[in-house]
């Protein structure tokens, strides 16, 4: 780390002032100075947030909050609506803590979220990072908020040398030193928005920064290097084979996934297991299936190549009917793939 010492106030006075004339417009927010936002529509947007973009997350979050408008309604929804209504937004076991922590909010809580950062990380799936940013966000506490776009903008005001994940730690430090009783809230918004639009993971805008003059990183000339990346390991692949069985009238055998483990509690097609070696061939049902082709996708963790092989005929047990097009819209988007690829090998069906 470059030996510097920011002037903590004056770049909390400049960052502040600069959200006061540029902070983005959101769904969930509120705007600088105004009431904080119901505590409701902060969280679900942290969620939401957490492995996607704000552009990809907000029909999501426009869609829960006209169906399901306080915590209380999504409490009450049925697990497989909800599971539904999540496809496309990645990492499903989210929407399981979802749907836990809005049960105990609405049981345990008579429907108001805790106003503490304590409480809220007491409520099931919900971690630090989520807890803070609604204790400062919904409820003015002075709360340390920190995710990825605040780490980059603290790894380059104070050039920190240390590759993450390592320096997480120590970066969580440094953005304690700004936290104050002072519009917590809004801090935290106004760091997030300068990480998404000014301190950019590539080609950040300096010229436009309000806090350009204390950046360590900018004065070395190098801004974009930090924070530095530890070498990432090859992400592993797998293999399976999806089973798309039709019934020559349109609709295609379903099935609900098991409530644990990848995509748990979603609509899914007939699989065999993911893994690394040859998956076991062994059909859901006696049928004349024929290979078409394959689709790949990329999970967190770990890349998919599917193969997928299409029949017509009686649907398996456990499993039922569904229209191509009702099940194109429900099914997670790998399973979408594979009925797509299926379809285009089975026409006309």
């Amino acid at each position: 780390m470059a030996d510097v010492s920011p002037d903590i106030a004056r770049i909390r006075s400049r960052l502040l002032a600069w959200y006061d004339a540029h902070a983005r417009t959101l769904p969930w927010r509120a705007g600088p100075g105004a009431a904080p936002t119901e505590p409701y529509r902060v969280w679900l947007s942290e969620v939401m947030l957490q492995q996607t973009t704000v552009p990809h997350a907000t029909p999501y979050f426009q869609a829960f909050t006209q169906r399901w408008p306080t915590v209380s309604d999504l409490a009450a929804a049925p697990d497989a609506e909800v599971m539904a209504a999540w496809a496309g937004l990645g990492y499903y076991a989210r929407a399981r803590n979802l749907l836990a922590c809005a049960r105990a909010v609405a049981g345990d809580h008579r429907g108001v979220f805790p106003d503490t950062e304590a409480g809220l990380l007491a409520l099931p799936g919900v971690g630090a990072y989520t807890a803070a940013a609604v204790a400062a966000i919904a409820f003015g506490r002075a709360a340390n908020v920190v995710d990825g776009n605040v780490e980059r903008v603290m790894a380059r005001l104070f050039a920190v040398e240390t590759p993450v994940p390592a320096a997480r730690p120590e970066l969580r430090r440094l953005a304690s030193r700004f936290v104050t009783e002072s519009r917590p809230g809004d801090w935290a918004q106004a760091l997030m928005d300068l990480g998404a639009t000014v301190c950019r993971p590539k080609s950040p805008l300096c010229g436009p920064c309000p806090v350009a003059e204390d950046c360590a990183g900018r004065a070395g000339g190098g801004p974009e290097r930090y924070p530095v990346k530890a070498k990432k390991a090859d992400r592993p692949q797998r293999r399976g084979i999806a089973w798309v069985l039709f019934d020559g009238q349109g609709r295609v055998a379903v099935e609900t996934r098991p409530d644990k483990g990848l995509l748990g509690g979603m609509l899914g097609l007939p699989t065999s297991d993911w893994t690394t070696e040859d998956p076991l061939d062994a059909p859901p049902v006696a049928a004349d299936w024929r290979e078409a082709g394959a689709v790949a996708h990329v999970f967190t963790h770990f890349g998919l190549s599917l193969t997928v092989r299409t029949a017509s005929g009686a649907a398996p047990d456990g499993r039922r009917w569904m229209a191509i097009e009702a099940a194109r819209a429900a099914l997670p988007t790998v399973f979408a793939k594979a009925l797509d690829r299926a379809v285009s090998d089975m026409l006309p069906i």
